[in-house]
Parts: structure tokens; sequence; C-alpha cells
């Protein structure tokens, strides 16, 4: 399928000015070079804020941003980490994409740190370097039985479900009876996508071996389990209402779990999002009429893992969990009391990790690159030069997605105010580093080539229907190559 080059015109008036204006001020002074190394919110939040500094604002200084990106396309965990079915939080797309879609911010996709361009081959076309990679991989359950068949971080399933180009097509979906450790949204993400009817699906951008394989599973009962009370709970209340539009799927709460101690009453009576959380909780212990669907979503609390449970081959067959109770101030002890749930899948949302990178000071506890406030530094404490981190990279796996923006604020500030001893770049120019790119055979996706790709999976959306026989708005083009051919090409493999 062969597509046209497009660019919008005010992407494409922006571009000719930064470029006239680069050619302008290179025989007086050039712009501050800065790289970005994460295309998802945080990477592209401080790419703006880079922008539109204090000091760019006043004409003292003009700063010139690419942003790189391992992943042929932009936008990073919105893309590849968020559950389809969530069209609030895809919106954010639309306000990174208006940031992209002004021009004044060159996007390189498929380059990936340490493999095509090196730290120090950075730091030789750029002044600064800002790292936000975020944090993709599970943090580890530390029970007995976590390595069984059937046992998995829930990373894993969402990069599956999100069609990341670089996970396995198919995914064991054999359980009827599935565990969900965590009580925070990415477990309530796994939790309805594991419930929800395959069709109700195809209103979403699912791609198709997704869809294949969530309409052949077999699942009738998915638990969520939290080791704290229901006042703790770490869900947004969006995503805890948003259990029960699911088609032909119950919720399931216990009395026996609404236990509160202070910290509890005092954050019922506090806290608006866990007011309106007990409210929905409340309202689904009340509900007191038939239980008919074909599928049940059980809400545990109080309850904290103990051990995964294997039959003779290795697979899981039960996971063994501990009563807790709270002491007070919202913590939580073991009672001693055990309960054996049959369960033949058990999936862990405790938690994201970093992952370190080649060059860079790492934290492995923590999983974030060693820093101060975003100043990259070492482990005596002494700067890196020219380095930066924001985002999960730079703080770990916390806080919301709209976190990102105060936390590249105060990066992008320490790096205005380090200006005088930033890295000093021996090649600069804006096309130093694509004939770097181009030397090294790399194929490097742009913003144009997103636009392409955008509008393909739309068109392949309009050749397929949901289960009503509407067209759908889009789906996902999941393997890299393809996703490469089309965005440099026009083409699809």
């Amino acid at each position: 399928m062969s597509l046209p080059w497009r660019q919008s015109p005010q992407a494409r008036e922006t571009r000719v000015r930064v470029e006239r204006n680069s050619v302008t001020t290179s025989n007086t002074q050039r712009p501050l070079r800065v790289a970005v190394i994460g295309a998802g919110p945080a990477g592209i939040y401080a790419a703006d804020m880079l922008t539109k500094t204090e000091a760019v604002r006043e004409g003292e200084l003009e700063v010139s941003v690419d942003l790189f990106d391992r992943y042929p396309t932009p936008f990073g965990l919105i893309r590849y980490g968020v559950a389809p079915d969530h069209p609030r939080i895809k919106g954010i797309i639309t306000a990174l994409r208006s940031i992209l879609d002004r021009g004044d911010i060159r996007f390189f996709g498929n380059v990936e740190y340490g493999k095509d361009i090196t730290l120090g081959e950075f730091l030789t076309h750029y002044d600064a370097v800002i790292f936000a990679t975020g944090a993709v991989n599970d943090a580890p359950l530390q029970i007995p039985g976590a390595d069984l068949d059937g046992s998995y971080g829930a990373a894993r399933f969402v990069a599956w479900y999100d069609g990341h180009p670089d996970y396995p097509r198919t995914w064991p979906l054999e359980a009827k009876e599935i565990a969900v450790i965590g009580n925070g949204n990415v477990a309530l993400d796994v939790a309805r996508v594991l419930s929800k009817h395959a069709e109700d699906m195809l209103v979403t951008e699912i791609p198709g071996n997704v869809y294949q394989g969530l309409r052949k599973s077999p699942v009738t009962d998915v638990h969520i389990f939290g080791r704290r009370g229901p006042a703790q709970i770490k869900f947004t209340p969006l995503e805890l209402r948003e259990l029960a539009k699911s088609r032909d799927v119950d919720i399931v709460v216990y009395d026996d779990d609404f236990q509160f101690d202070e910290a509890s009453e005092k954050a019922m009576t506090e806290n608006n999002q866990i007011k309106v959380m007990m409210k929905t909780l409340q309202k689904w212990r009340e509900d007191d009429s038939p239980k008919t669907a074909s599928r049940r979503l059980h809400l545990h609390f109080l309850q904290t893992p103990d051990e995964i449970l294997g039959d003779e081959n290795g697979k899981v067959r039960a996971i063994r969990m501990e009563r807790t109770r709270l002491n007070g101030d919202a913590s939580v002890t073991g009672t001693g009391e055990y309960t054996e749930f049959p369960v033949q899948a058990v999936y862990h949302a405790i938690g994201y990790l970093g992952s370190p990178l080649p060059e860079l000071p790492f934290d492995p506890e923590r999983g974030v690159i060693l820093n101060e406030e975003g100043r990259v530094i070492e482990a005596d404490g002494s700067p890196v030069p020219g380095v930066y981190a924001t985002g999960w990279i730079k703080r770990g796996p916390v806080g919301l997605i709209g976190a990102t923006k105060s936390d590249a604020l105060e990066t992008v500030n320490h790096i205005m105010e380090d200006r005088a001893s930033l890295a000093d770049p021996d090649h600069p120019q804006l096309e130093a580093v694509v004939e770097l790119l181009e030397d090294k055979g790399v194929q490097y996706t742009t913003w144009d080539g997103w636009l392409v790709l955008d509008e393909y999976e739309q068109s392949l959306g309009q050749s397929s229907h949901d289960a009503e026989g509407n067209p759908r708005e889009r789906v996902k083009v999941v393997e890299r190559d393809e996703m490469i051919s089309v965005s440099r090409e026009g083409v699809a493999k």
C-alpha cells in the first residue's frame, strides 16, 4: 500500500523557519543543542519545556532539540503501556502530538541508545543529553512459586496486548481462574482486559493477533488482590468505575474485607479520590442482585501473597494468600490465616523497574540513573557534565503521567543553570547527527514518517469492523519492519 509523504502546513512553515534560523545564527551564536532519549510523555514534555524557557522567550538563547526513541513511533508509555480501552488516557496523545507537530522538535525513531549511538557520540553532537527512557520491566514478585509456568509479570502482558514490537505475538490464555496481584491502575487494566469479552475490545486499536488470543480465552473468574484495605487502594476513580462497564462481567466484593483503621477513616474524610472510590465500592457491596454473568471480577482486600502453588508439571494450580490486618497507620501485619484460591495463572502488577543503560551510573535497587534533581552523578557524587535524566528513570516508577511535567521542569531548569559547564560538542550542526545515522546504516524514522504510519493504521481500521459492524478507528501495526517500511517509504510489507 502506497501512501503520500505528508506534513502539516504549520509543521512545514515552522521547520523552514527553524532551519533558516540555524543558518543565520551559525556565524554568530549557535543554538544550544539538546538530545532527549525517550519519546514518551516525559521526553516530549522535557523537549517542549526546553523550547519555552525564559531565556528562549526573551530572545537570549535559541535551543535546538532532537528527540530519539528506540521504537519507530513516538509516545512511548501511551502507545505501549496503557490499556487500549482507555480513551481518556490515550487522549493525552493529542496534546503530545500538538507539541511535535509544531515542527521545532525533530524526532528520530528506531534509534537505540548504546547500540546505534553511544554516549560519547551524543556528546560530540549535543551540549546536553536528557535520558527519559522510563521503566518497562516488572518489579520482581519475591515469593515461592513466582517462577512457575503460568506466573507472569503484568508489564509483559501489557506489552503483548498493546502490540509492542519487541514481544511475542502470542500469549498463553488458557486459565479459567486468574489471580492479579496489586492494587494500582495497572492491576485494574490487566484484570479488565483479562475479564472482558474480546468482541468488546474491537472498538479499540488492538491488533488482530491480540483479538484472536483474547477470543479463545476460557476465563470465568479474575481475582484482584491487595494487601491493604479498601481505603488504601492506589486506583483512580475513573479506572475503578470502568470495571463495571464491561459487558457480561459481574463485580464481586466481600464484606469481610471492609475493615478500617484510624488512617482509613482519616483518608475517607480528607481525600476526595478515596471518598469517591469508597462510594463506588460500597455501591457494589450493597448490590444484592443475582450474579448471572458468564465472567466474574473479584476484588479482595487485606490479602498478601504467600506462595504460588504448582502441580506435578510445574504449572500454577493455586495461590495461597495470607490475611492481613490494619495497624492503625494504614500499614498491615500478617495474621497467620491462610486461604488457597484455585487459579491457573498469576499476574503480578506490583510496580515497574528501570533498566541500566550503557555508560551511565545506575542504582539497581531503585531502578534509576544516579542523579540529583535530574543532574546525573557518578557513584562518588561528582556530576557527569551535560548528562541529565527525567521521568521514571530519574525518580522511579511512581506517580501519574502528569507528574512528569514537574519532573521535566526541574531538569530543564538545571540545564539552563548549567549552561556554562555543559558538554562542548565538536559537531553541533543540525545535519551532523543525520549524517552519523546514515553512515551507520540506521533505518531511522521521522515525525513525517509517523504521520504516514498514523494514516496507514487508520486506513486499516476503516477496512476492519467492530462487533456491531462499524469501521474501527484504527488497527495498530505490530511488526517493527512494517512500521519502518511504512514510515520511511509509505509502503506496507
